[in-house]
């Protein structure tokens, strides 16, 4: 598998985010782990301290009733009534051993009478019994155990003696605890821990105190988990300490196995992401390599090759759009090579000659009317530069000697600059020389066309007459075409098309609709104004119903265009003239400033009352944002079939700007064109104000 290639991207891929969830889900959980088998040895060992501390204080309550079971033995009475109460030590000793009691004391008073088992400092217990009552704990000094008691008040002719017994809070109470509890247990005397240096336990011990109640914390320098309840008195002193530990080993250990667990899963989990990756890339490559050397046949123009369509769904559905695409380029290249064989023959056809050059301006191809012109073949003129072939020596009146070639008065270096160019020149042929006028195109990859036209006397005049038939034409039959298209587009969607389809088309239509009446209208007022019909009806008009109604006739060239109309024209703005004619003129003005205007750019039409050396007279102005008029003719576009060298599509026959001009003038006005500070073409008209 190559290294950059699809499978090996799928195959890594799939290890890195198998790797990525397992490490993710192993972090977490050996997190998770770590957290609960901690809390759950907290938990251990605090609940060992709570029972611990249960079972003392159980054992202090069963200290008393030991004690009110002494005081009411009748042996215990009958002793202290012997003389020398030499019975009364053994009977006491008996008492604590079946008890399981520490101690056991008879007081006359304050005074001790007698005694049994542990020595301690009874005088000083007595005293913290009759502070603490009944039932009391204490440190007594001197000892290395904390101690848990009671006391019982013998009956009534015995009111003087009292009997104490007493638990220890020693080691073998600690060893007790810890087997019912199951972890180790120890009993810290308080006067004993307040005496010990700073150790792992201080912090703990302070912790419980502190709180209360009591202290867990995991002790990582001993490796243990350590509870610690304090045990206090009734008269809230602490005498003991309750120290339960447990080994954090075991915690480690599982905690420990888990990660290995885990790391031999996730090693596992990735042997076999990659085989499934691999497995999955082979699934997806193949097809996919398939279908490249199927692309690059394409590519290198093998039309015929066929398509793979196996492998999953999406590389299938590819597929079929490949195959799609082969045979829309087969259709493509067929109608193509049928264009282009519709060119040649238009080429070959059309009156005049033409011919196209390179970059340095050697002819590259040549019609056989330009041929025929120049007296030469077609053959022995590809390759040589053309100012060799066509031997221009300029315009009469121009320089002896000075050939258009060697200057900028080349239309071809012209048109380089300015998209278009054209000249009229005086080649050298065969047959003599001839004028002619050369109209040269922009550069269109690397290729730049040039249309040459005899403009001689009786072949000037047949050629202006064809001109005129041609582009009356081509200007019909190219809103037809256009509309015929729309229709058939309309049939065949007009169940099935969205709306704003239908919508578009339907704007289509109008548009060639309104550009063949425009033609028309043009035509036939061309033809009145040749014959002198032209007739004017003055009547009181508005100026703004005016604009108003030619807004309307346009309006779809506009909407299609996506160019807003700004009018601001003054109400009652009153003029005596040809209504139908005035809209005619704001017709023509607006759709040429449609046509030049780039799409979605502003038209404004504006009008204003000005003095003039006549009188008061209406200025109204049509503006756009094209390129501009030609430079310094502002007069010559008035002219009958002139129409602009920079339009952006067939636009008319050269004669809205004349008939305007033509109406306007009727009215006794004038039509001017101009350039604003702005850099917009501004076309106006001046008009006699009503009355003046």
């Amino acid at each position: 598998m190559k290294r950059n290639s699809l499978g090996w991207w799928l195959a890594a891929s799939n290890v890195a985010i198998v790797l990525l969830v397992a490490l993710g889900i192993s972090y977490f959980a050996i997190d998770m782990l770590r957290d609960l088998a901690d809390n759950q040895q907290k938990v251990r060992v605090q609940l060992a301290g709570a029972n611990s501390r249960a079972e003392i204080s159980r054992m202090a309550e069963d200290t008393l009733t030991y004690a009110r079971v002494l005081a009411e033995r009748p042996p215990l009475r009958r002793l202290l009534a012997e003389p020398g109460r030499q019975g009364l030590a053994p009977f006491l000793r008996r008492f604590c051993d079946t008890s399981g009691l520490e101690a056991c004391v008879v007081f006359d008073g304050a005074q001790v009478v007698a005694s049994a088992g542990a020595e301690l400092p009874w005088t000083e217990l007595f005293a913290i019994s009759q502070e603490q009552g009944e039932r009391f704990m204490a440190v007594p000094q001197g000892t290395q155990s904390s101690v848990a008691g009671a006391t019982a008040k013998l009956p009534a002719q015995y009111a003087s003696y009292s009997v104490m017994v007493l638990h220890l809070l020693d080691d073998p109470l600690a060893r007790v605890l810890s087997g019912h509890s199951g972890l180790p247990v120890s009993l810290v005397n308080f006067r004993a821990y307040s005496a010990t240096p700073v150790n792992e336990f201080t912090s703990l011990h302070s912790q419980a105190m502190t709180d209360g109640r009591f202290a867990v914390q995991r002790i990582e320098s001993l490796g243990l988990y350590a509870s610690s309840y304090p045990v206090f008195a009734s008269s809230g002193e602490c005498i003991a300490l309750i120290l339960t530990t447990a080994s954090a080993t075991e915690t480690d250990e599982a905690v420990s196995s888990l990660v290995w667990r885990l790391i031999i899963t996730a090693v596992v989990l990735a042997v076999l992401a990659v085989v499934a990756g691999v497995l999955l890339g082979w699934r997806v490559t193949k097809p996919a390599e398939a279908l490249t050397d199927a692309a690059v046949r394409l590519g290198q123009g093998d039309f015929a090759t066929s398509i793979p369509t196996a492998g999953p769904a999406e590389i299938g559905q590819l597929a079929r759009t490949m195959d799609d695409m082969r045979r829309n380029l087969l259709d493509l290249n067929s109608e193509l090579r049928h264009r282009e064989a519709e060119a040649q023959v238009v080429l070959e056809a059309v009156v005049e000659g033409v011919y196209a050059v390179d970059q340095e301006r050697i002819i590259r191809y040549l019609n056989p009317q330009a041929a025929r012109l120049l007296g030469i073949e077609a053959p022995d003129a590809i390759g040589k530069f053309c100012g060799d072939v066509l031997k221009p020596c300029g315009t009469p009146g121009s320089p002896s000697g000075t050939r258009p070639c060697a200057t900028t008065a080349c239309p071809i270096l012209r048109a380089r600059q300015a998209g278009s160019a054209q000249s009229v020149e005086q080649l050298q042929t065969r047959a003599g020389n001839r004028q002619t006028v050369i109209t040269s195109s922009r550069v269109v990859n690397g290729l730049q066309v040039q249309v040459l036209r005899d403009e001689t006397e009786l072949e000037g005049v047949r050629r202006a007459r064809d001109t005129v038939l041609a582009n009356i034409g081509h200007e019909f039959r190219t809103p037809l075409a256009a509309q015929l298209a729309s229709i058939e587009l309309l049939r065949d969607g007009i169940k099935s098309a969205p709306p704003e389809k239908l919508e578009e088309l339907v704007f289509s239509l109008e548009r060639g609709t309104l550009r063949l009446t425009r033609l028309i209208d043009n035509l036939l007022e061309s033809v009145r104004i040749e014959s002198g019909q032209l007739d004017v009806r003055r009547q009181s008009i508005e100026l703004a119903d005016v604009i108003e109604d030619a807004r309307g006739l346009v309006g779809a060239l506009l909407h299609q265009r996506r160019q807003p109309l700004e009018v601001n024209v003054p109400e009652g703005l009153a003029l005596s003239g040809d209504a139908m004619r005035l809209t005619q003129v704001f017709v023509n003005l607006m759709a040429n400033a449609s046509k030049f205007a780039p799409e979605g750019s502003p038209i404004s039409i504006g009008a204003e009352v000005e003095d003039a050396a006549e009188g008061k007279v209406v200025r109204a102005w049509v503006e756009d944002s094209g390129p501009g008029l030609p430079e310094g003719d502002t007069v010559g576009i008035f002219e009958r079939f002139k129409r602009g060298t920079q339009e952006p599509e067939p636009g008319g026959l050269g004669l809205g700007l004349w008939i305007s001009r033509s109406i306007v003038e009727r009215h006794g006005g004038t039509l001017t064109a101009s350039r604003t500070a702005e850099n917009r073409t501004r076309f106006t008209i001046s008009l006699p104000l009503e009355g003046a």
